[in-house]
């Protein structure tokens, strides 16, 4: 059964810093593309922050110098250091999977106060 489990959201102050963390089991990523999206209430979900197979990385620019995408392959954990948090960073992050089928993980919650 392949999950994705993610961890380390929580609260924070403005400036503040958080690293999550997604598991990933249940069959071979190395060649999936991984990400981190989020969502804020009453918003679309939006991308945030991918890892290709061989460690391409790519942000948006809301985050940029700011977040840091890292793992993946082969270990199958991916991450998100997420530096000078601003209110606008809240919301429920996502990991996700995506190669010949797309998995998403449940969620984490990200509450960033000013």
């Amino acid at each position: 059964q392949v999950q994705l489990v993610e961890s380390g959201g929580g609260l924070v102050q403005a400036g503040g810093s958080l690293r999550l963390s997604c598991a990933a089991s249940g069959r071979d990523f190395s060649s999936y593309v991984m990400s981190w999206y989020r969502q804020a209430p009453g918003k679309k979900r939006e991308l945030v922050a991918t890892i290709s197979s061989v460690g391409s990385t790519n942000y948006v620019d809301s985050v940029k110098g700011r977040f840091t995408i890292s793992g993946g392959s082969p270990g199958n954990t991916l991450y998100l250091q997420m530096n000078n948090l601003k209110p606008e960073d809240t919301g429920v992050y996502y990991c996700q999977a995506a190669g010949g089928f797309e998995y998403w993980g449940q969620g984490t919650q990200v509450t960033v106060s000013s």
